[in-house]
């Protein structure tokens, strides 16, 4: 478990080249963020909730856990004006499998794939910020822009899951490409 400060993640992350690892899409398609060329803005969460399946003990105490069905439907509804941005890919990232990824995608009405890195290469290739609640090893909330395979911007910890999308379409508004 990750236990380094705030700003350091931030430090850490800003500028890394992502490593070429595909990962399974909600779209049936393998992602290699580091190959997409364009401007690629990437929100990774804890998990989504199963409906009618009670969340794991304690997981409205866990700092950042609770709002990732806001934070999903806040970028699904600012989807198109991110692409009048500049955002060219858009994608939810977890540790959930695809399978359960793909209820979520349809049931919140996505118009982006969600990926998972359910084997945690992803997440372990670059040291991103995680935590452990009921069995489960889950990311912590956190979102990257990305530049051509190259991390431009990382909005973390993300204290407002329901306003992360407008924070991240104001930032790539005033930082085109």
């Amino acid at each position: 478990m990750n236990t380094e400060s705030d700003a350091h993640v931030i430090e850490r992350l800003t500028g890394q080249i992502l490593p070429a690892l595909p990962m399974s899409a909600t779209n049936d398609q393998m992602v290699d963020l580091s190959s997409l060329s364009g401007r690629t803005v990437v929100y990774a969460y804890p998990r989504t909730a199963e409906p009618g399946v009670a969340s794991p003990d304690g997981w409205d105490e866990i700092p950042g856990a609770k709002g990732c069905t806001p934070q999903s439907c806040s970028f699904r509804d600012h989807a198109v004006e991110l692409r009048a941005v500049g955002v060219e890919n858009l994608y939810g990232l977890s540790s959930q499998t695809t399978d359960y990824q793909k209820e979520a995608a349809e049931r919140l009405h996505l118009p982006f794939a969600l990926l998972s890195d359910a084997d945690h290469r992803f997440k372990e290739a670059m040291a991103m910020p995680d935590f452990e609640a009921g069995g489960m090893r889950l990311f912590k909330r956190l979102t990257m822009v990305i530049d051509d395979g190259k991390i431009a911007r990382v909005f973390y910890p993300v204290d407002d899951p329901a306003a992360d999308a407008e924070n991240v379409l104001k930032w790539c508004g005033e930082n085109p490409r």
